[in-house]
């Protein structure tokens, strides 16, 4: 039987293939996610993962709006809390946005900047308060528990920005991966890794990693408030659940940095450079993908465009309208332009709307970011929105409203490829010469292409890093040589103090003895030629 050489080789090929590389049994994998737009994330991790076998579980409350009971990927375990967790109330984003554009406008008073934390703190505890009676309410339910514990899960996948998934996986001793950008307090890295306050701008402090003096003492005050918040404000109601269900011995902060491997939803095209751990993995970007033919109406409406092409905006998932005063600006800005305007609106139909402006409900954003006939992006700087601008090289205008958006554009910003506003003096006049600017200036399109020749340019697609690595996590049952255990050392260790005194007790008592000899001699000296004298 003669066999042609060209299906010799594909066999021996296949077999090559099959031993390099390594391959995970089918898992099951436990999932806490956060609602909103953090579960549209988390949800393409989730189809990616049933796509190549995995048995998905997902834990939800009975009031999320974003994550069904019912879905082709996965099974849901619903949890009722005895209140909603208020980013799952549908119109909690928008009073919590009017009244911070309220307390925006009153200037850069130091009430004001009072008014805006003490809002902003007041909503965080509430949401860690209610979010942790999720973990109580798993604990206290005996049949719940036994379901989780014979599901013989191989590891929990967690969204630790509410982090109760945590206490749960340690209570069933499964290793954890975090699907992640933020943490309950803050930044992810803010607790994973070193951060030097010279060049790592604080969470919400709206900084670059080039600062002057002043801008280095502002970091530092931020840094305060951020401990401030993270010790008085977040840890406490998880302090509580684990000092009753684990014991004293155990500490909730060190349960949060235990996680065996950090999908980082981030990449340092985007990011500022700054010190990393060997679990920490970079995802940035991964939901993007090459853009789709538009549906037949959209597509008509874009041709119709010609030479001048359209502009893209949209406020995400979560703010649903801006004030009818600020959208009315925003219309006529838009009105004076030769572009068409594609804009997703949800609120209160805009005065000023122009003939070039088509409302929507719904888009398909990333088809239209693709498009070769959009000009620009107007964003409120969500981090999805943003890499798929990044990946399809479309210069922004940012109008961003809330929690990391004014970090998220600031970065752009930096980098050359955004152009950003404040919304609480936004007019039709800005508006329009921001557009202009971004639509004219040849860097902000030469920026942004630059970032995404760098942000494609991998030897790995994000998508099967972030899958490679959970599977990794599976067939080894854990990552625990790959994460430090600085995280266990007391503060005191861990900056060295205890070092430092000892070091200086030593130099004090040899400076001492030194001294006292000196002294010693000195003084026998004396005596004696006063002796001698005598």
């Amino acid at each position: 039987m003669n066999i042609p050489k060209s299906s010799c080789c594909l066999f021996l090929l296949s077999i090559l293939l099959s031993t390099a590389v390594p391959s995970a049994q089918a898992g099951k994998v436990l999932v806490f996610p956060v609602d909103g737009s953090h579960w549209v994330n988390m949800n393409i991790i989730i189809e990616l993962l049933h796509s190549n076998g995995h048995e998905i579980t997902v834990v939800r409350t009975a009031s999320s709006w974003y994550v069904k009971e019912k879905s082709p990927h996965y099974t849901s375990i619903t949890v009722t809390l005895p209140e909603a967790i208020n980013i799952e109330k549908p119109d909690f984003f928008i009073s919590f946005l009017s009244q911070m554009i309220e307390i925006q406008k009153s200037g850069g008073s130091p009430i004001a900047f009072v008014q805006f934390w003490w809002q902003m703190m007041s909503n965080l505890y509430s949401m860690h308060q209610t979010a942790s009676k999720l973990v109580v309410e798993i604990f206290e339910n005996p049949t719940l528990m036994k379901q989780l514990q014979d599901g013989n899960f191989d590891l929990v996948l967690i969204d630790p920005g509410l982090p109760g998934g945590v206490l749960v996986a340690h209570k069933l001793g499964l290793p954890m991966v975090y699907n992640v950008r933020w943490i309950a307090s803050g930044e992810g890295h803010s607790i994973i890794a070193p951060c030097p306050i010279s060049y790592v701008p604080a969470s919400g402090s709206h900084l670059p990693d080039r600062m002057t003096f002043i801008e280095r003492l502002k970091n530092v005050i931020y840094y305060g408030l951020k401990t401030y918040t993270d010790h008085f404000i977040v840890r406490p109601e998880y302090d509580k659940l684990v000092a009753h269900y684990f014991g004293p011995e155990i500490d909730f902060f060190n349960l949060l940095q235990g996680a065996d491997i950090w999908l980082m939803r981030s990449d340092f095209i985007f990011e500022f450079p700054r010190p990393t751990m060997p679990n920490v993995v970079y995802i940035g970007g991964f939901q993007c993908k090459p853009s789709k033919p538009l549906p037949t109406d959209l597509e008509e409406f874009v041709q119709g465009s010609g030479e001048h092409g359209v502009i893209v905006m949209s406020l995400g998932t979560l703010v649903k309208g801006l004030p009818s005063e600020i959208t009315s600006e925003i219309a006529a800005g838009f009105a004076q332009l030769p572009q068409r305007v594609i804009w997703r609106h949800l609120g209160e139909r805009p005065h000023n709307l122009g003939n070039n402006t088509l409302l929507v409900k719904w888009f398909p954003q990333n088809d239209l970011l693709g498009h070769p006939k959009t000009r620009a992006f107007v964003a409120h700087g969500g981090t999805n929105g943003i890499y798929e601008s990044i990946y399809h090289g479309v210069p922004l205008v940012g109008v961003p409203l809330l929690f990391d958006q004014f970090e998220n554009m600031l970065r752009l910003q930096v980098r050359g490829a955004a152009k950003v506003l404040d919304v609480t003096k936004l007019d039709s006049r800005s508006f329009l010469a921001a557009l202009q600017e971004v639509l004219h200036e040849p860097s902000y399109k030469e920026n942004i292409q630059r970032l995404s020749r760098l942000h494609k340019d991998q030897p790995v697609k994000p998508q099967d890093s972030a899958l490679f690595w959970i599977e990794y996590v599976m067939r080894h049952k854990g990552a625990a040589h790959l994460r430090t255990e600085a995280y266990k050392m007391p503060w005191y260790s861990y900056h060295s103090l205890d070092v430092l005194a000892c070091l200086l007790g030593v130099l004090l008592t040899v400076g001492g003895a030194v001294v006292g000899g000196i002294w010693y001699v000195c003084f026998r000296l004396c005596r004696r030629q006063k002796s001698k004298l005598e």
